[in-house]
């Protein structure tokens, strides 16, 4: 674990060989699994999840109430929310609780409402204001983010019809996008 001296970090919960950049703060309760890279000036609140081999960007804030699992992107500037009416010193008695799943990205400045599940494998394009839950390998973006189409677990993106740019043609086979 490296964790850089002008950084703040409470948790006693780091996985080995996470990287914690300067200017973070991550409170006595979060759990930040292996293999983490933790970029300039990232908050991050007590009930937080954070599986193994996570990108957090620079300038995130990750509030109670928030899992990441494995291998997912968070890009710089991502903003969560984690309560839907809130107001100055009234706090609700659970936060919503909103998924990132395995192997999910999102995309630089990108807003995330609070509740939501972002499936596995799929792309929030940067920019984008997500209000509603993401289903697995899908691409969505705009404001409100929209599907585009969709992405293999490889990174392949293809449109609606699940065809590659290169012609290939992809199934859904047991919950997986594969070739056909």
């Amino acid at each position: 674990m490296n964790i850089h001296p002008t950084s703040d970090v409470q948790s006693q919960n780091i996985g080995e060989s996470t990287t914690i950049w300067q200017y973070c703060v991550i409170l006595s309760g979060a759990i930040i699994g292996k293999n983490c890279n933790i970029n300039f000036n990232v908050f991050i609140e007590n009930d937080v999840l954070v599986g193994d081999n996570v990108t957090i960007k620079s300038g995130v804030q990750l509030w109670d109430g928030l899992r990441i699992e494995d291998n997912v992107f968070i890009g710089p500037n991502v903003t969560f929310t984690n309560d839907l009416l809130p107001r100055s010193k009234v706090y609700p008695q659970n936060f919503e609780k909103t998924y990132l799943k395995k192997g999910s990205s999102i995309g630089a400045n990108s807003t995330i409402i609070a509740g939501i599940t972002i499936g596995e494998y799929s792309l929030i394009g940067a920019g984008s204001v997500v209000t509603k839950d993401i289903p697995p390998y899908s691409v969505y973006y705009g404001n409100p983010a929209k599907h585009r189409g969709y992405i293999t677990a490889e990174g392949i993106l293809l449109d609606k019809s699940l065809r590659s740019k290169k012609g290939d043609e992809y199934v859904f086979e047991n919950n997986l996008l594969v070739i056909k």
